[in-house]
């Protein structure tokens, strides 16, 4: 027996099958609203109808904030978006991402097949938009004067970066007459060398209001200018043929002149942090050389002659020092040496003995010492020397000791 499903497991593979068919997930479809509600929450819940059949449908709150009408019960409309299954009640739904007045849609159905012809031919190929200038010094603007749009880009470019000068081109950019003047206003920009980039820009309005903006022959000459072009027309959610020629598409006015200009006060800030990356890179490098310069320095005074020299007379003084602290010991040794040596000869001097007493006796006929009385026989004459004096005498008698 096959397995059943479960309701919501079938549900669930009935919204995959929707999810996954592609021409379920871009669809436009025409009829008439009723059963209109606005949820609490900002969502819009319908129901699309005509005499043979009815849709459920539902706008999310981000969507709808963007609506340019406020949908009635009964209004003809055509609604852009994707069907997929609502789980809860097993029913399928258009999600509209896009709601329009009917009749409008003969407006888009001719915008998206002129842009299919136009994207066939390699008008809007990403690789023939040219890049924008960082730093322009002349910015050229394709508007009307009286616009607001032409205002805020003043405003913001006033505040942004005052620098570069603003150069308008004035052109209708509403009706019939404005595709004629929006080329000349191209022109007359082009015609000038010194500008540098040109923004197109209107305020938000409706698809007819914006149509100037879809004329083929002002994609043309957006595509075709020498001088690179930005678009900034209608609001975030609004796409002409200027914005796919452009070389950038911009989602406002506003930000138009911001895209084509540096803010002002991030470029003071970047000055000030590479002013100061500078400065400190100037004194890691001076810094770096003063090293290497002492280095050197003290290089050249290790090699230096003077260094040799200082050297030499260090090791000169050293040794005079070492000399004359060995002469002085020498000397004190001498000294001390020759007192022993005094000391020595004065003990052994003769006179010490004879001032103990002692006397020399000589026999005066020859003057040989006499040391023994053998040396001496009575009658000898002799002389005898004391420690402060001589005298003379004679020997009277002579006694040997056995």
């Amino acid at each position: 027996m096959i397995e059943p499903y479960s309701v919501y497991q079938l549900t669930g593979y009935i919204r995959d099958l929707f999810d996954s068919d592609p021409n379920l997930q871009d669809v436009w479809v025409e009829g008439e609203i009723s059963n209109f509600t606005r949820a609490s929450s900002g969502h819009l819940y319908f129901t699309l109808k005509d005499d043979r059949s009815e849709l459920r449908g539902v706008m999310w709150k981000s969507q709808a904030a963007w609506l340019s009408f406020e949908p009635q019960h009964g209004d003809a409309v055509l609604a852009h978006g994707h069907v997929t299954v609502y789980d809860r009640r097993g029913e399928y739904q258009l999600v509209c991402d896009t709601l329009q007045v009917a009749g409008v849609g003969d407006l888009n159905r001719q915008f998206e097949l002129l842009k299919t012809r136009l994207e066939a031919e390699g008008l809007f190929d990403s690789a023939r938009k040219r890049p924008i200038p960082a730093f322009p010094r002349q910015i050229g603007v394709v508007t009307s004067p009286t616009t607001a749009a032409f205002q805020d880009i003043q405003n913001v470019l006033r505040r942004r970066y005052p620098l570069a000068e603003v150069i308008l081109s004035p052109a209708l950019v509403q009706g019939t007459d404005a595709p004629p003047q929006i080329i000349e206003a191209l022109r007359r920009l082009n015609d000038q060398t010194s500008v540098d980039v040109i923004i197109v820009a209107r305020g938000g309005g409706s698809l007819e209001d914006l149509w100037c903006f879809n004329d083929e022959a002002v994609a043309r000459a957006v595509a075709a200018s020498r001088i690179p072009v930005v678009a900034g027309v209608g609001h975030e959610i609004d796409f002409t043929l200027v914005d796919f020629a452009a070389d950038y598409r911009a989602p406002t006015p506003s930000a138009a002149a911001e895209v084509v200009t540096p803010d002002g006060a991030l470029l003071r800030l970047d000055i000030r942090t590479w002013a100061d990356r500078l400065t400190a890179s100037q004194y890691t490098r001076l810094g770096s050389f003063q090293r290497e310069l002492d280095a050197q320095a003290r290089l050249l005074e290790r090699l230096s002659p003077l260094h040799t020299i200082q050297n030499a007379r260090q090791r000169i003084d050293d040794l005079t020092s070492r000399a004359a602290a060995h002469v002085r010991h020498d000397m004190a040794r001498r000294r001390d040496r020759l007192a022993a040596q005094g000391r020595a000869l004065d003990a052994a001097n003769p006179r010490r003995l004879l001032a103990r007493g002692y006397a020399i006796v000589t026999r005066t006929s020859d003057g040989q010492r006499v040391t023994s009385a053998h040396d001496a026989v009575e009658g000898t004459a002799i002389d005898i020397t004391l420690h402060d004096g001589r005298l003379s005498a004679s020997v009277r008698q002579r006694s040997l000791d056995v």
